[in-house]
């Protein structure tokens, strides 16, 4: 159940008419950010067969909002609040259960602490999503009551994950970084790329790869 009221502005690059068996790219913003955010990238995407969506997180945090409370100091230890977590994963999932119809299939995209909440929703649901972006993020440490990781593992094909950072990134903790690659090696299919000089940001080349990774996803679903 979720434990707070989740029905997020949305934003759309194309109107709803024009949206019936595209892929939808649901694309989940970073820590104190916006909707706007990530909608920036759409222009170097690719745009015929796919609705990119930005939602914005449920909770007000300075100028922008927050998926669920952070804790910490960047680049030395980042604390989750496992139940703002929780609520933010289960109310993704609950939307997209309730959004998806239209689609040909729905992608995940998180930045930073995007990718903690897209990352938990395929955990809580496996098969939620077709695949998973992550672009400077991380996978948060989740009980076994709440993610389900040994199901989703059994998923066929693996869940294609795209994970790109820079090695240098100031912002999330290496032992978080190697958590997540050992979570993500473990249980779906990873590519991973580094951006050197890119710090906790995204930068042209990586939009490229991405876009490259989502015209794949969507190949393979129709093939």
């Amino acid at each position: 159940m979720v434990g707070m009221s989740f029905d997020p502005v949305v934003e759309y690059s194309r109107p709803e008419a024009e949206r019936a068996g595209t892929h939808l790219v649901l694309m989940l913003h970073g820590y104190g950010s916006n909707e706007r955010d990530l909608m920036s990238m759409v222009p170097s995407l690719p745009g015929e067969g796919f609705t990119y969506a930005a939602m914005r997180a449920p909770q007000p945090c300075g100028p922008g909002f927050q998926w669920f409370p952070l804790t910490g100091t960047p680049g030395e230890r980042i604390g989750v609040d496992e139940q703002g977590l929780r609520e933010a994963a289960e109310g993704l999932v609950a939307w997209i259960e309730e959004h998806r119809e239209p689609y040909a299939g729905v992608i995940l995209l998180g930045f930073s602490q995007g990718m903690a909440v897209a990352s938990s929703a395929v955990r809580h649901r496996p098969g939620i999503a077709r695949a998973l972006v992550g672009l400077s993020g991380f996978v948060p440490s989740l009980p076994e009551d709440f993610a389900h990781d040994a199901a989703l593992a059994q998923v066929r094909p693996r869940l294609p994950v795209f994970y790109g950072r820079d090695q240098q990134d100031p912002v999330i903790p290496e032992p978080m970084v190697a958590e997540t690659l050992g979570w993500l090696r473990e249980h779906a299919e990873v590519t991973k790329v580094l951006y050197a000089g890119m710090g906790h940001s995204v930068c042209p080349q990586e939009i490229g790869h991405v876009g490259e990774f989502l015209r794949h996803v969507a190949r393979e679903a129709e093939a």
